[in-house]
């Protein structure tokens, strides 16, 4: 059985008071959920370290929103696997469509940055997703699949079953616009079965694969219903306590 997974991804929201603000509040309110969810939140790279104390003692991991391929060395602005490793964080978000869409970030970047997770035992959650054009030209399912070649092409079984994998379609993140539950399933579905001839059954079997893009409480049941949707990257609603905390109790 795959454990269901839960991500709050608060991008750049928040600042330092409303970070710890909403951590404290986090902490407080899961002590009484007796929920099988594993949870973790993606606040700031600079509030990374103040929020995990915040959350030091409550089952609520800490992940990074990013980070850079390179190993520890010259490279100013940047933030290594090495360095988020030695903070404690727990995952780090990687190819979110943001960064692909804002920051350059290429296939080769989004592989390389995912080999750079792997290198220090950090949980590589590695997103893919297409455009509203890709979407109604009927091309979803080939530009999918090119993603996550061109991400996981070279790995390992081993490796791969170290993953957690997120479909976010581009035209759904922010929008208030969802993919229908079906197809969200078919597209999750698709993902499995490249992993599945791509690698083995059993490591398709246990892979981790997310859905993003305007979950709210009011439709995350509806995903979680389908066999290979195992969980959600959550943004808005991931930014109060209470909604978040709705989406993990979707049982």
């Amino acid at each position: 059985m795959r454990r269901p997974l839960v991500i709050g991804n608060w991008k750049m929201k928040l600042g330092l008071a409303q970070s710890l603000n909403l951590a404290r509040d986090l902490k407080r309110r899961v002590a009484s959920l007796h929920s099988e969810t594993e949870l973790m939140v993606c606040p700031s790279t600079p509030f990374l370290l103040p929020v995990m104390e915040a959350l030091q003692g409550s089952p609520i991991g800490v992940g990074a929103q990013d980070l850079v391929s390179q190993e520890p060395g010259a490279f100013t602005g940047g933030v290594s696997a090495e360095q988020l490793r030695e903070v404690g964080v727990s995952c780090c978000i990687i190819g979110h469509s943001e960064r692909r869409q804002f920051f350059g970030d290429t296939d080769e970047v989004v592989a390389a940055k995912l080999r750079a997770a792997l290198r220090v035992d950090l949980l590589p959650v590695v997103c893919f997703g297409e455009s509203e054009e890709t979407r109604l030209q009927g091309k979803t399912e080939t530009f999918i699949a090119g993603q996550i070649h061109a991400a996981l092409d070279g790995l390992d079984p081993v490796q791969v079953k170290r993953l957690v994998l997120a479909y976010e379609p581009i035209w759904a993140i922010g929008t208030g616009k969802s993919a229908m539950p079906d197809d969200a399933e078919a597209v999750h579905g698709l993902m499995r079965s490249i992993l599945q001839e791509s690698f083995s059954t059993e490591t398709a079997a246990s892979v981790r694969i997310l859905y993003g893009g305007s979950v709210t409480p009011a439709n995350i049941a509806s995903y979680m219903e389908r066999e290979d949707i195992d969980g959600a990257l959550v943004g808005g609603a991931s930014l109060e306590a209470e909604s978040f905390l709705q989406i993990v109790q979707f049982r």
